[in-house]
């Protein structure tokens, strides 16, 4: 789809990322950072008209030439198998996947959630990112270099909210899954490693807690105050560490033990409102 002849300038030089679940949130916000690096991006979405509204806001602010996409469902390994073969026949080749693609639930205890939506988390955040992982790395073995970075999220390390226990559930196995793949990968050229962008206000986040429980956000709202971050200097931070990684099973992570000390310190982030003139500033 959008297929232009390939720039005589893509070559190993030009760098290149697939990013899944790309045009929204924490994905979107990656595809401008690395656009802004220069890097090439490929983006993807479940729905063409996302997509493709997504591609020409992207392509009439950078090089179009430097901007494809593929529409993919993460939970379909051919769509996924399509998606690397795009990609590569686009660019040339891939330096960094990034499984992004992810859902939550809402904000609700296990017994009020429906199981559809159960479902869907765990296909999604768990096996998207399994397939995901396994279409790129076959391909990156062929290509004879790359790297892979999973996204984290809450419960990745162990950490619980009441109303996300399913969404942590699916973090956690994340966390575990990138762990055991470094170890299966680690005498190859292909590098695995994992995101941590802590809590980033997005779509996600907000429609999670808009849809749960009000006395669970209530709750810990004082403490969210001084995690959520919005979207841009995260995922600046983030797309930084992956371009300048050299080292096998990077954790990079932007909410830091020493970042949130510091928070506490400084009088800004005890009056500052993140969630502002959205619908959590009225919950």
């Amino acid at each position: 789809m959008w297929r232009e002849t390939l720039n005589s300038k893509q070559t190993l030089a030009n760098k290149v990322v697939v990013i899944t679940g790309s045009t929204r949130g924490i994905g979107l916000g990656l595809a401008r950072a690395f656009l802004q690096m220069n890097w090439s991006v490929m983006l993807t979405a479940r729905h063409q008209e996302q997509l493709q509204a997504v591609m020409s806001d992207l392509s009439s602010e950078f090089a179009h030439n430097r901007v494809h996409g593929h529409v993919c469902d993460v939970t379909q390994v051919q769509d996924l198998t399509q998606l690397w073969q795009e990609a590569q026949a686009y660019f040339g080749h891939i330096d960094v996947w990034i499984n992004n693609a992810g859902t939550c639930n809402a904000a609700k205890a296990l017994l009020e959630i429906d199981n559809n939506e159960l479902k869907q988390v765990i296909e999604t955040n768990v096996l998207g990112c399994m397939l995901g992982s396994k279409v790129a790395l076959q391909g990156m073995l062929k290509q004879g270099f790359g790297q892979i970075f999973n996204m984290e999220g809450w419960g990745s390390r162990g950490e619980w909210s009441a109303g996300m226990t399913a969404y942590s559930t699916s973090k956690r196995a994340v966390a575990y899954f990138t762990r055991a793949l470094y170890k299966e990968t680690r005498h190859t050229a292909i590098k695995v490693g994992a995101l941590s962008p802590g809590m980033v206000a997005t779509d996600l986040l907000i429609d999670s807690w808009q849809q749960g429980e009000v006395k669970n956000w209530r709750k810990m709202k004082w403490l969210f105050m001084f995690v959520i971050d919005p979207p841009e200097p995260v995922c600046r931070y983030l797309a930084k560490g992956m371009s300048q990684n050299n080292k096998n099973y990077a954790r990079i992570v932007w909410m830091t033990p020493w970042r949130l000390a510091l928070r506490f310190l400084q009088p800004y982030y005890w009056r500052r409102n993140p969630v502002k003139d959205t619908v959590l500033d009225k919950l």
